[in-house]
């Protein structure tokens, strides 16, 4: 007979196993099934090593002009072993700390590749497990555009594990995964061109933001191509040509392909099941049911934002879910996001092209505060802005910064949207000084109409 438990998660990244912590602290038995390693992408090819990666980049700048604050220091350049060697240690410590929290949980950790086979069972290399519940977790990859990878045209994942600095690279794609990687590198002294098809870099973030940002990484002498996607990436004899569709030309040592990432769903039996795929994302509800039996689907296989804490808010709700505890659902638009670039970019809730075309554009207020303004800013020696946007007469329904580590900042703006603040609510809000965190005070109270050092 087959093993059977009452919920059975498949895949063991963030989303995959808050499910199953969550489940548990429901008094459920819980089986988590994972082909690779406990923590997935975030915890081993994602968001731990590149912030990591970043860490380190911060020390590089900060060594490099330390003369400017009286602190005399010789900058000999970056050792990528070394570094490497502090991202692993990082990640390893995290990894032992997750293995042992699911142990001690009582979690039933079943390594290899599962495939769903019926409405509640799972098979994993020959045996077959029963869920009375189902939650896909399987995650995301790299996409490649069909690219041939090798040691010189590479994802992100093996440039997390490079021992030496190139001299210069190409990053197709200035997104998030790109925009980290870029200014990383350039701190590390490589010479960085981003490739961009579209017109901006960071093109999903508020106009003002992306401004700010593309004037910082040209400041920086990070060199970008936007409004032209590539056509062709070839290896040469002493690195790669990359070519767009206009037929302009690039070259570099190595390429970093930073197009995105798409869903690992492929062969895992779901659509044989009935479970409706898009493009290899997995359709749900809004309260991520599949529609099949009691399967549920979490975190990058669900068309959305690909963040590990959407991830992790996936495995919760879905966990309550099945608890028959009704949780609330969190819009995408209402989920923090950082990118951990230099300058650092937060944001959440509405831009304010999206807050006119929702609201209407003589419907919303709009306030910029010039961090110019606020004392730990130029303490820091950053430049930038924090940009809040209200409903007239309404709650703050977006706040958006960008600065050197800015994004600290998302716990209070998170907060401001999601508890639906109106901007006397923050501004009366005391701000501790001299903090960053006071620039988010300054918004609200220009936006209340009573400015104090605006």
């Amino acid at each position: 007979m087959s093993e059977e438990f009452d919920v059975l998660v498949l895949g063991g990244g963030s989303a995959g196993y808050a499910a199953a912590l969550r489940s548990v602290q429901h008094g459920y038995s819980v089986a988590l099934v994972e082909k690779s390693k406990l923590g997935g992408t975030c915890l081993h090819w994602g968001c731990i090593p590149t912030k990591a990666y970043l860490h380190a980049a911060e020390v590089a700048d900060e060594a490099r002009s330390s003369e400017k604050y009286g602190v005399n220091v010789d900058f000999n350049g970056v050792d990528m072993a070394k570094i490497k060697e502090y991202k692993d240690g990082i990640v390893a410590g995290k990894y032992k700390g997750l293995t042992g929290l699911l142990k001690m949980r009582k979690v039933q950790v079943i390594e290899g590749e599962g495939k769903l086979v019926s409405e509640n069972e799972v098979e994993v290399d020959g045996t077959t497990y029963k869920g009375k519940n189902i939650v896909l977790a399987t995650g995301s990859t790299s996409k490649t555009f069909g690219l041939p990878l090798s040691d010189k045209i590479i994802t992100s994942t093996e440039a997390l594990e490079l021992e030496h600095t190139p001299k210069s690279a190409i990053v197709l794609g200035g997104g998030v995964i790109g925009s980290e990687f870029a200014s990383a590198w350039r701190s590390y002294g490589v010479d960085v061109t981003i490739i961009e098809g579209l017109p901006h870099l960071v093109p999903n973030e508020d106009p003002a933001i992306i401004k700010n940002m593309e004037r910082s990484f040209k400041k920086r002498g990070i060199k970008f191509n936007v409004g032209t996607f590539f056509k062709d990436v070839e290896e040469t004899s002493d690195g790669v040509k990359v070519t767009l569709e206009d037929g302009k030309t690039f070259e570099a040592e190595i390429c970093l392909v930073a197009v995105g990432r798409g869903p690992v769903t492929e062969g895992l039996g779901l659509e044989e099941q009935g479970i409706t795929l898009d493009r290899g994302f997995v359709m749900t509800d809004k309260r991520l049911h599949t529609g099949v039996g009691n399967i549920y689907a979490v975190g990058d296989i669900v068309p959305g934002l690909q963040l590990a804490h959407r991830g992790y808010q996936h495995g919760l709700f879905v966990a309550e879910e099945i608890a028959g505890n009704n949780p609330m659902v969190v819009e995408d638009i209402n989920i923090p996001k950082v990118t951990y670039s230099e300058p650092e970019i937060m944001s959440i809730g509405y831009t304010q092209p999206m807050a006119e075309e929702k609201f209407g554009k003589d419907d919303i207020e709009v306030v910029e505060y010039n961090l110019a303004g606020n004392g730990k800013s130029s303490i820091l020696g950053t430049s930038g802005i924090i940009k809040m946007i209200s409903v007239k007469d309404g709650p703050i329904v977006g706040v958006h910064g960008i600065g050197t580590r800015i994004g600290e900042q998302i716990g209070e703006a998170q907060l401001i949207v999601n508890w639906e603040a109106y901007p006397e609510d923050v501004a009366t809000l005391v701000h501790a000084h001299p903090t960053q965190n006071e620039a988010l005070g300054e918004a609200a109270m220009a936006l209340f109409g009573h400015p104090l050092h605006g």
